[in-house]
């Protein structure tokens, strides 16, 4: 299938979307990942052609008070533009002096994250768990688009529960505290990440506001990203997990909804070098030790689907030398380019 042109339909060219000042020329957007999204990644994501990547999840608090770890997660003006920094938080003046912050040190756009169920933030009253407080959520909406200059985008889920889908109604919400753009992951918050996205139900939140809506949750291949727009009716789509290992991808997708091409993906030869230059971007931005623990979740997932590959990963995984990492690399992937020579 690589490399040659779909054999289904090709979906209409996706129109830009204009957020005041921020364009985005081709709306295929990076998710925000904790401990995924960081810098060296969102680098190597958009050297492949994404046109906006968002920082990792951002707590307010911790921004507010300018804890040496957060700092080091906000994204720097010089390296990415335009700059999208997600912030977290319940306390709609504490959310309110983080966007600030981050507009004053080069944000060019604000998300607020209604939409992590992970229990730690959801205990916060953070995340998902606004979704159950539809009031303050408008307190924390109005509070930050009116303490910045900048758009304001929201993400978020279908809702708590099943029982309680609200995510039309916030969405709604949303807009009219100002917020220029919606994305929506196709779960509630307590199906986690199980189960499958379920893209019709985001054509509610599409159906209820007139402010761009981008679909999100299960889209890693380039069938996927066809019935997710279809389904959704979404003006975009923002990839998540389906980038892991894959920081091409992104880019990939971008080119097969202008042309209905299928580029082909790195050779094996490429993918080792993209590993290491990976590598050597995690141990530059968070030294040796805390860089290659970071880094061994990310060299897996580059050898998904080559032979060999659990066991190359059980390697890496309890590897705590670079030099090791780096000789792992080569005694995996050297037999692989010798074969596809």
């Amino acid at each position: 299938m690589f490399g040659t042109t779909a054999d289904f339909t090709l979906y209409p060219r996706l129109k830009p979307i204009s957020l005041g000042p921020v364009v985005i020329g081709m709306p295929v957007i990076l998710a925000p990942m904790a401990g995924v999204t960081d810098m060296p990644f969102r680098r190597l994501v958009k050297k492949h052609g994404a046109g906006l990547v968002v920082s990792e999840m951002i707590a307010s608090q911790a921004m507010v008070r300018e804890a040496r770890k957060t700092l080091q997660m906000i994204p720097q003006p010089h390296e990415e533009q335009p700059v999208a920094v997600q912030l977290s938080g319940c306390e709609p003046e504490v959310m309110a002096d983080a966007a600030r912050l981050n507009q004053d040190r080069g944000a060019a756009i604000i998300d607020i994250n209604f939409g992590c169920p992970v229990k730690k933030v959801v205990n916060g009253h953070a995340g998902a768990s606004l979704m159950r407080n539809e009031a303050l959520a408008a307190k924390i909406l109005e509070a930050v688009v009116r303490a910045v200059q900048v758009p304001v985008t929201l993400k978020m889920r279908l809702g708590w529960s099943h029982d309680n889908m609200n995510a039309p109604r916030l969405a709604k919400i949303g807009e009219e505290c100002g917020v220029k753009m919606v994305t929506i992951h196709g779960r509630t918050r307590n199906q986690f990440y199980e189960g499958k996205a379920d893209w019709k139900l985001i054509r509610l939140v599409k159906d209820m506001v007139k402010i761009p809506v981008i679909a999100n949750g299960d889209i890693s291949d380039f069938s996927e990203t066809l019935q997710a727009l279809d389904q959704s009716g979404a003006d975009g789509l923002m990839i998540g997990r389906g980038a892991y290992g894959r920081p091409w991808f992104i880019g990939q997708v971008m080119e097969f909804l202008k042309s209905g091409h299928i580029g082909e993906p790195p050779t094996i030869t490429q993918r080792r070098a993209l590993v290491l230059e990976h590598l050597e971007a995690m141990l530059a931005y968070y030294g040796a030790h805390a860089g290659l623990r970071i880094a061994r979740k990310h060299i897996g997932w580059y050898s998904k689907g080559l032979p060999q590959s659990s066991e190359f990963r059980a390697a890496v995984n309890t590897c705590a030398d670079p030099n090791k990492a780096h000789q792992l690399i080569h005694d995996f992937f050297q037999p692989l380019q010798e074969k596809a020579a």
